[in-house]
Formats: structure tokens, sequence, C-alpha cells
């Protein structure tokens, strides 16, 4: 048996040129389908909300711009914060608005997480811009209003405008109720002013 060799003509310099321009155009565009590919919504906004001028993000994720700085000192969970609140979803719906000044005793869990996270932060006279992320605020769960309408999806950002205009220890607090029942008479005695 024999074996008959067949010379191989060699692979023109333009061929594999093009051979390898097509390997590197192929990387790219793979590249390209990868970095455009949808995220999540909500990672992304944040993302890219972190890197706003003026914007904060906490060690939480808390993120939060300083609109009005105010002064002094910020409240503690010994607190209670009077404060007016504008509450919206990224898209601008508005969700829920103070119609007179709020109390929110801190360190007491009777606002959402990052809301109170963003009290703790606000001197008296300030007023922020707060993100609040989803695990900071009502995570998966949905809210609904009287009717039964969703008014903040799962999974959703909020957006809070706070106004701090000022906030007193709990003990204080607790002092002027006491005077106030005391001075309102006890139980069974006649208001003030009767005879």
């Amino acid at each position: 048996m024999s074996v008959t060799a067949v010379p191989l003509q060699p692979t023109p310099k333009r061929i594999l040129v093009m051979l390898w321009l097509g390997i590197v155009a192929a990387i790219v565009a793979a590249a390209g389908l990868a970095w455009a590919a949808p995220t999540n919504p909500v990672s992304g906004f944040l993302a890219t909300n972190a890197h706003e001028d003026g914007v904060v993000q906490t060690a939480s994720g808390l993120q939060y711009k300083v609109l009005e700085p105010g002064k002094g000192a910020a409240p503690t969970d010994a607190d209670v914060a009077l404060v007016n609140y504008d509450g919206t979803l990224v898209d601008g719906t508005r969700f829920d608005q103070s119609q007179q000044p709020m109390p929110f005793p801190l360190g007491e869990q009777a606002a959402i997480p990052g809301f109170e996270e963003a009290l703790k932060l606000m001197p008296k006279g300030a007023k922020y811009r707060v993100w609040i992320k989803p695990e900071l605020g009502y995570g998966a769960d949905e809210k609904k209003d009287q009717t039964g309408k969703v008014v903040i999806p799962a999974n959703s950002i909020l957006v809070f405008d706070i106004d701090m205009l000022d906030f007193l220890p709990k003990e204080v607090i607790r002092q002027m109720q006491m005077q106030q029942m005391m001075q309102g008479g006890g139980a069974g005695a006649p208001p003030p002013g009767a005879e």
C-alpha cells in the first residue's frame, strides 16, 4: 500500500486577516449584547442614582440628597421627630403625603426602616430627598388603598421629600401629655370652667 502525498496550498494572508477580524467582531458583538441586556430595574436605578450630583448612599443602601441642611444634632431612638413628608414612586406617582406635621417615635419601628434611618440623619430645619430600596421599605409586599387598588407595587423604590420640623425627647413628650391630662381634669371631674 502506498500513500500519495498531496501538497497543500498556503492560505492567502487576506483570508487569515478576514477570519481574525470576524472572530474579533463576534467577541465585540457578544460583549455589547451582554452590556445592553436588561438588568434588574431596581438595582439599575439605584446604581445610576448613586452617581447623581449630591446623592449620598449609606452602608444599608439608603440614598439621600440634602436639599436644605438644617442645624444642630439629629434625633436618636430616644426622640420623637415631627416632620412633613411627600411620598412618591420613582415615576412620580404620589402614594402618601402628610396633611399636617406628623410625629414619628424613633426606635419603635413605627415607620419603615429606611424612613426611620433617614430621620436619624436629619437635623432640625433640614429637608432631604431620600430613595428607599425595597429591602428598607415594603419589600415584596404590595400596599393597597381602602378600595383594594395597589398604590405601592411589590419591590418598589420609595422616594420621600422630608422636612424635619423639630424633635423632642420621648420623656418630654410624656411629661407634656401628663400635664395635659392633669389640666384637663380627672375622670368624672367637670371640665374646666364648668360650675
